[in-house]
């Protein structure tokens, strides 16, 4: 029979080192996030499900926050009350926004929104105050992501990004902020700004954070704002489909991640900008954004996808551990981008461990 080459699921099961992220997520480990004796909701109300968003509206310095089952659908129904009480549909974002790359337009298909391209031109540019000012159309709301996933965590100064909400709202713009991973942005203005996360929050009408990209969690989300405006995307929840009879499996998980995780981002964080400096100097890889600024970064290598991946199950298989399994992008037949983010099972290597498999990864 001929040999049957295993997949990169099937390396990884056999795997006991990670270089990315927190490694292996088996059943076992998501379940022991639920603590046992939590209290159920019902469709959404009362037990864990209230208790977590009770902890979120504080920990953001909001006055109420919703949990959601999906990010798609809170930012979806987040925007579609923005734009309702502002009766400007048109919603201003970066072209390389999670609602247009991973949403299938559902923004525009659902609820009739209109975008309104805040980088014209080059999409790994980023949104400046030149670019919002040469916006010329009335904008209901304006989204910003922090940090930006599909820029490789790019993440704009602090100055940089009060002057861009200062712009909104002196035009009387709402603003939404995709924080999906707030967490990993948090240590980026905690170093250079002395922010804290409220401090990030005020800046915006209504926040959204995940509960699974980067904290580990189940699944779920929350969107966080002034009371009147969260009362009204629960109604929108509910027309969405996402008040399922009982949240609280999810609501438990996240309750317990987002109280016990977001104090490692500072040290993945430093680990990420310490690891960028040295990847730097390794021929055939490149780093992006040109400054790291968050505990995720793009890398490209000069390579073809077989080679990428030869090198990825060769490393697998004599040395156990698994590197960078999925490529972000084909750029061009000599050019694989992939996405590479610093998590619990990455701190586990040391940085000259890391320096090494990336070497290796590079064809060294």
């Amino acid at each position: 029979m001929p040999k049957v080459t295993p997949t990169f699921k099937e390396l990884a099961a056999a795997c006991t080192g990670f270089l990315a992220g927190d490694g292996r997520r088996t059943t076992s480990t998501l379940l022991s996030q639920i603590s046992e004796g939590v209290e159920m909701d019902a469709y959404g109300d009362g037990g864990v499900v209230t208790e977590l968003e009770e902890f979120v509206a504080t920990l953001l310095g909001k006055e109420k926050a919703l949990f959601m089952p999906t990010g798609i659908m809170t930012q979806q129904a987040t925007l579609r009350v923005l734009c309702d009480r502002a009766q400007n549909p048109r919603v201003a974002f970066h072209q390389m926004t999670h609602l247009r790359t991973h949403e299938e337009n559902a923004f525009a298909r659902l609820h009739g929104l209109q975008e309104v391209i805040a980088n014209p031109g080059w999409p790994q540019e980023p949104i400046t105050l030149k670019s919002l000012k040469a916006i010329k159309e009335p904008v209901g709301a304006l989204l910003l992501e922090l940090p930006q996933r599909d820029m490789g965590g790019y993440l704009p100064t602090w100055s940089e990004l009060v002057t861009q909400t200062k712009w909104a709202r002196k035009k009387g713009i709402a603003l939404h902020l995709d924080g999906a991973r707030l967490w990993e942005a948090a240590p980026y203005y905690a170093a250079t700004a002395k922010k804290s996360m409220k401090d990030i929050c005020a800046l915006f009408d209504t926040v959204y954070v995940s509960f699974y990209k980067g904290l580990g969690g189940i699944s779920g989300s929350c969107v966080a704002g002034k009371a009147d405006i969260i009362d009204e995307v629960s109604l929108w929840r509910t027309r969405h489909g996402g008040r399922a009879y009982m949240l609280w499996p999810y609501a438990a998980s996240a309750l317990q991640v987002v109280k016990t995780r977001p104090k490692d981002m500072g040290a993945y964080y430093r680990r990420a900008v310490a690891l960028s400096k040295k990847l730097r100097s390794i021929e055939g890889i490149e780093v992006l954004p040109d400054e790291v600024r968050s505990p995720m970064m793009h890398l490209r290598f000069s390579a073809t996808k077989e080679e990428m991946e030869a090198r990825v199950r060769r490393i697998a298989a004599e040395q156990k551990i698994m590197t960078l399994p999925g490529i972000f992008l084909s750029e061009s037949s000599h050019l694989q981008r992939y996405e590479y983010q610093v998590g619990r099972a990455s701190m586990e290597l040391s940085l000259d461990e890391m320096v090494d498999l990336f070497k290796q990864l590079a064809g060294h």
